[in-house]
């Protein structure tokens, strides 16, 4: 008898937007992890991870949804360092991010990104667009579950 385990990797990514500091909207859902994620926990497993550790998130203009291999970055990004990371149960890794109300400003978002340190997209989500002004800040966290 042979045992085949399927590792199950998936995302979600929790979002809330806040206008002059009052919450506006609190959003989440399920997110595409992308194939080049795969090859990063490969490499980073066997210590050859160079460049594959998720280092920053990023906002873009996108419309289209997460498409499996011609996803590779994101549109007109905006792109800067996670907050931070944590591990909130077995298994999973969060990591947190804030835009604030001086970033991106006038930038149309529909789409999120988790980004390696080697500019590999690991992570993207599309979702109603959010018209980013100078009253708007979100924060975010993006939880990555094996």
């Amino acid at each position: 008898m042979h045992a085949v385990e399927t590792l199950a990797l998936r995302g979600s990514l929790q979002i809330d937007i806040r206008r002059s500091g009052a919450l506006i909207e609190s959003w989440r859902d399920e997110n595409m992890i992308m194939p080049g994620a795969r090859d990063a926990l490969a490499r980073l497993i066997a210590g050859d991870g160079a460049g594959k550790i998720v280092t920053r998130f990023g906002v873009g203009t996108s419309a289209d949804g997460p498409a499996s291999w011609e996803d590779a970055a994101l549109t007109t990004p905006f792109i800067k360092a996670v907050a931070g990371y944590s591990y909130p149960a077995p298994g999973r890794v969060q990591f947190d991010w804030r835009l604030e109300t001086s970033e991106a400003v006038g930038l149309v978002i529909r789409e999120f990104g988790l980004i390696t340190s080697d500019g590999s997209l690991f992570a993207r989500k599309t979702r109603a667009p959010i018209e980013k002004a100078d009253d708007i800040s979100l924060d975010g966290a993006w939880t990555i579950i094996f």
